[in-house]
């Protein structure tokens, strides 16, 4: 029986990259052990500076191009469709700028290649970086802590995007925040009970700032939305429960105190903490049906997620044209969408 091909597929999120793209492309590698086939694939998220132009000039397998610029989070899931369609049975996802050794790709999708994870993440080692400001670094291990706890997977560098994954793993991922994937993405595969693990991976300093967030606030407060949005996607009873029950616990209090006064003689001038007291109940009241309901729609939504899943394997079963050459929009080697 003929033996399988692996192909691995690198795909690079691009906004604005023409001048770090060749430098990151020529230190990707070209052979490593158990994949037969490397092919690249760059998702220009509206770039502005000619980034589809470079990325083809330097030999690129696969140009993806978005008309306008949707943010990280899309273009990844732009690639993860196109990696898929094309074939991938690996697929690995970088950065333009050069923060990643090409080279260290080899250890990064070694796990996949002898089946011992589904998720590989790329461990820049954040504690120690010396070229992390401290309060980034500390910024870095407070997220990663996060993570953990809401995703349940034991990855050090939840943020890092230098990260691979199976075949079979990503039609399970669907991506749905507009800010970055990282964090979604492993509170997804960790309630889905995916293989998850990381390796240690060598990183540079990038010598312009960053292109997804202005400032350290503003990184903050969309990873924490993005966090709490993915953990409640994904625990809905827990989440709603939870509330209910911390309304129902401080609406006791007010009547708790009411009573005291009331048995002491004194309830006709607290009648105000009986009111505050009653409404937080019928609020907590409220929010624990309101989890019923979400969990009922979660539940749903892992059906919905099983018949995705489905329709991609059914997709993929059927003849498809190279990437650079399919008439279907979502294929094409310079897709505008």
């Amino acid at each position: 029986m003929e033996e399988q091909m692996v192909k691995l597929v690198i795909q690079i999120p691009c906004y604005n990259e023409a001048a770090e793209l060749p430098d990151t492309l020529a230190a990707l590698p070209h052979d490593i052990p158990g994949v037969d086939v490397i092919e690249t694939l760059v998702i220009d998220d509206g770039s502005t500076d000619g980034t589809t132009d470079v990325a083809r000039s330097n030999g690129v397998n696969h140009v993806i191009r978005h008309r306008r610029n949707r943010g990280l989070a899309m273009a990844f899931q732009s690639g993860l469709e196109a990696a898929l369609a094309i074939g991938a049975d690996i697929i690995v996802n970088t950065d333009a700028d050069g923060q990643y050794e090409g080279e260290d790709i080899a250890e990064l999708v070694a796990p996949i290649v002898t089946g011992k994870a589904d998720i590989v993440v790329g461990d820049r080692g954040v504690a120690s970086v010396a070229h992390f400001h401290p309060v980034k670094r500390w910024l870095q291990r407070l997220g990663s802590a996060v993570v953990r706890q809401l995703s349940g997977v034991a990855i050090n560098d939840a943020v890092s995007g230098f990260r691979a994954m199976s075949r079979e793993a990503a039609q399970r991922i669907t991506i749905t925040s507009s800010f970055s994937y990282t964090t979604d993405m492993l509170i997804q595969a960790g309630r889905k009970r995916m293989a998850i693990t990381s390796v240690p991976i060598r990183s540079h300093p990038t010598e312009r700032p960053s292109r997804l967030f202005k400032s350290i606030p503003g990184f903050i407060s969309r990873t924490l939305a993005t966090m709490l949005r993915a953990y409640a996607t994904y625990n809905p009873l827990r989440t709603f429960a939870a509330l209910g029950a911390l309304m129902l616990v401080i609406g006791l209090a007010p009547i708790i105190r009411f009573l005291w006064f009331w048995l002491n003689g004194d309830g006709s001038g607290h009648v105000q903490s009986l009111v505050l007291g009653g409404a937080l109940l019928v609020l907590g009241v409220i929010t624990c049906l309101m989890a019923i309901l979400a969990d009922l729609i979660g539940a749903n939504r892992k059906l919905i997620e099983t018949t995705l899943e489905h329709v991609r394997r059914l997709e993929e079963q059927s003849p498809q044209k190279p990437c650079n050459e399919s008439p279907k929009p979502s294929l094409k080697s310079d897709v505008k969408n």
